[in-house]
């Protein structure tokens, strides 16, 4: 007698996720690398998310402790270019906010669900990620932390 497996709506209907759980996105350039430490220091060891650090150059890249499952990406500006089509060269803070963008694109698609936000650094970069967050994603006010 063949066994009976429930078809995938079913069991996708049925089933916890682990997509369910609370993700971090944590933002900051070089001016902020101690409180991104401390923040990072907060998480839980079982945090899961991203980690976006914009920095002048690789020479500003130095080891950041995170939980595990935190993946960190440095962004060195000088390996960047800035508005497309401008051969301008990439400005504080604008290469954090295209990761961001990008990342809020592909991981939050249907909204931001659990995603509680950390975002330090300059004036332009904590401002545009901030705007970029709360208006275009929805992430709520309680979710988004902004260090100043």
């Amino acid at each position: 007698m063949a066994m009976h497996r429930p078809d995938h709506a079913t069991h996708t209907a049925s089933t916890a996720h682990l997509d369910d759980r609370v993700q971090y996105l944590v933002v900051g350039d070089e001016t902020s690398l101690g409180a991104l430490e401390a923040e990072l220091a907060l998480l839980p060891l079982c945090a899961r998310g991203r980690v976006f650090v914009e920095v002048a150059d690789a020479s500003q890249i130095v080891p950041l402790a995170s939980p595990l499952r935190m993946t960190v990406t440095w962004l060195p500006r000088s390996r960047r270019s800035g508005r497309p089509g401008t051969g301008e060269q990439c400005a504080p803070g604008e290469a954090a906010v295209r990761a961001v963008r990008a990342w809020c694109d592909e991981m939050l698609c249907d909204g931001p669900g659990a995603t509680r936000a950390v975002v330090a650094g300059g004036f332009t970069l904590a401002a545009d990620v901030r705007e970029h967050l709360a208006e275009v994603v929805g992430m709520p006010d309680d979710a988004l932390t902004v260090l100043r």
